[in-house]
């Protein structure tokens, strides 16, 4: 797929320079010079108008904060991350995650007003590509530290290093690296129609692709196949690959994909759909738009959102 990058958290370019990663003494030189971008639980620190909230070293936000990650060299400058989740809000300001998507901000006191921690979901189409990479690559390496803090082999406490990029166990010295799980997601059509489903606990009338993760042993297409007659009881024949978004909800690289289905008949799995429905080009226009009195199309910047435009716009080549 030709424009597969322009998908939204897709590469901007950006310069990881794993080649410094080793380096400890020239990392905290880097650190000195360069920008923090502070994640609490899980939310980068943000503007209201959608710009990522970069702080130098020292700033009193981030007092007590994890060792920083390093994130790389945006045109040469260096960005990191810091986990900051420690800090508490004052009594009854705490945010609470609130189903599936928390609107909320929260302000901090050491902040000027216009800046504040949001979800990423909520920000993300407001970012620059670059800042959406580093944004998304920020928010899934300060979740894997949070989740990592102990060796899998022994179960000793692990340590960062290499600028967040490894953890190296304290005991037995095993060495741990940040996971992503592989994700299909796909766009199945049938002639003029395409596949789309919602999984219980959506919001209402909220449908996408279908969508599920890669198993061990298990190829793409092998697993568009089966997660397709899983859930929906639809046989697919040819599958082919049409571009992957990192999608750090929490560690996840969705891999899409464009399936042809070779029957029609939709038999649900009610432990991962609530429904399932084939709609036309025509109504999917309309379901695009908003304006089909059933149907609300999946959230734009994720890649469920991009396939199914793209289909519509024959750019799916």
């Amino acid at each position: 797929m030709r424009i597969a990058e322009t998908v939204t958290f897709g590469g901007s370019g950006l310069d990881r320079a794993g080649r410094l990663r080793c380096d400890a003494e020239g990392l905290a030189a880097k650190l000195a010079e360069g920008r923090i971008l502070p994640v609490w639980r899980g939310r980068p620190l943000c503007a209201d108008d959608g710009q990522l909230g970069w702080l130098a070293a020292g700033h009193p936000v981030l007092a007590g904060s994890e060792e920083p990650v390093f994130l790389g060299l945006d045109d040469g400058e260096p960005r990191f991350a810091a986990d900051i989740s420690h800090w508490s809000p004052e009594a009854g300001a705490e945010a609470v995650q609130a189903g599936f998507f928390d609107p909320s901000f929260q302000s901090h006191p050491a902040l000027p007003g216009a800046l504040g921690f949001g979800e990423l979901r909520g920000v993300m189409l407001r970012l620059s590509p670059r800042e959406a990479e580093l944004a998304a690559t920020a928010k899934a390496l300060v979740q894997w530290h949070r989740s990592h803090r102990f060796c899998s082999a022994c179960g000793a406490p692990s340590a960062p290093s290499e600028g967040g990029w490894h953890r190296r166990c304290t005991a037995c010295g095993a060495q741990h690296f940040p996971r992503t799980d592989p994700v299909v997601i796909m766009l199945i059509t049938h002639g003029n129609r395409a596949l789309v489903g919602r999984s219980p606990g959506w919001p209402e009338g909220m449908y996408s692709c279908l969508a599920g993760f890669v198993e061990p042993g298990e190829t793409i297409e092998a697993a568009v196949r089966r997660e397709v007659m899983e859930e929906a009881g639809v046989t697919v024949g040819a599958v082919r690959y049409l571009a992957s978004q990192p999608w750090p909800f929490p560690a996840s690289l969705m891999l899409g994909c464009h399936g042809i289905a070779l029957t029609e008949e939709i038999t649900l799995d009610p432990a991962e759909l609530e429904q399932a429905r084939w709609i036309s080009r025509e109504e999917m226009v309309r379901v695009m738009a908003g304006h089909h009195p059933e149907v609300k199309p999946a959230r734009k910047g994720a890649i469920a959102h991009f396939l199914i435009a793209n289909w519509l716009a024959d750019r799916l080549d």
